[in-house]
């Protein structure tokens, strides 16, 4: 897929993913169905069979699973809106379903305008990991559970505030952190130096060595802020730090045999930026 993306046209990716994400998006459109006499249930499954058949129409593959995917991230997001501002104890799940169908779809739509040669479907991050997916599954889980024996403990909205300050944060800072880098950026950690591989000090790498991974961990731990969720909330917590912990020594490992003294030197200026992180230690 990555050479599929090589080959295409510069930003017909972007163009394509941010088309197909509005079109999936217009289920917001859905209530006007309803108010014409359309059931609900009746509407959103035409509407998605309608999607799904516009899209084969249009699209071939590869171009096709990179549609599918924007689609359904847009659709996620639409839904969330509708859900956020019902009058139900689920409307704290709707800004979840917008701040995660954001988050994975921005991440693809940066890559595709910031560093297209290392553009892939992997890009959306939808299949990050087995531990990513289950960790998302429980918080589901833990959100249904509480929301149907404690509905009020899914209504303190102060605290589902704080969380959504927390995801806007993360997000903001791990996006100008992928700008920032350029090229420089890839969601993979590199074991060899490109050529066009230069180290960044500058933006926001100038407060935290990886405001990425800053941005990420405080984006994952607000999510379950935001919903309310006390048990993935430390679980999340103790997770994402054990995870960030454990990358960064990594990362820092292939950045000092990159850029040897100049990265030693940044590192002795510069924190983390993540909680009682250091990174990889050096024995001199």
């Amino acid at each position: 897929m990555a050479g599929c993306a090589a080959r295409a046209p510069r930003g017909s990716e972007a163009r394509l993913s941010l088309a197909t994400f509005l079109l999936g998006a217009s289920v917001l459109a859905l209530p006007l169905l309803t108010r014409a006499g359309l059931q609900g249930r009746t509407g959103l499954a035409l509407y998605v069979a309608g999607l799904n058949a516009l899209l084969l129409l249009l699209y071939r593959p590869p171009r096709y699973q990179i549609a599918i995917r924007a689609c359904f991230l847009g659709f996620v997001f639409g839904c969330g809106v509708l859900l956020s501002f019902s009058q139900s104890s689920w409307n704290h799940f709707g800004w979840y379903m917008c701040s995660l169908s954001l988050f994975h779809y921005s991440e693809y739509l940066v890559t595709a305008v910031n560093n297209p040669k290392s553009l892939s479907l992997d890009s959306f991050l939808l299949n990050h990991s087995l531990e990513y997916t289950v960790a998302a599954l429980s918080s589901w889980i833990e959100f249904t559970l509480e929301n149907i024996f404690w509905p009020e403990l899914k209504q303190i909205t102060w605290l589902s505030a704080t969380g959504l300050l927390m995801v806007v944060f993360g997000e903001c800072l791990r996006k100008a952190a992928m700008f920032t880098a350029g090229s420089n950026f890839n969601h993979v950690v590199q074991n060899e130096k490109s050529e066009t591989h230069t180290l960044v000090t500058s933006g926001v790498y100038a407060w935290f060595r990886h405001p990425s991974y800053v941005g990420w961990f405080y984006w994952s731990i607000g999510t379950q802020v935001m919903l309310c969720n006390p048990v993935c909330g430390v679980g999340y917590a103790l997770t994402v730090w054990r995870f960030f912990r454990d990358r960064t020594e990594e990362e820092e490992i292939s950045l000092i045999h990159f850029f040897g003294e100049e990265y030693l030197e940044y590192k002795k200026r510069v924190p983390t930026g993540l909680p009682f992180i250091k990174g990889v230690k050096v024995e001199l």
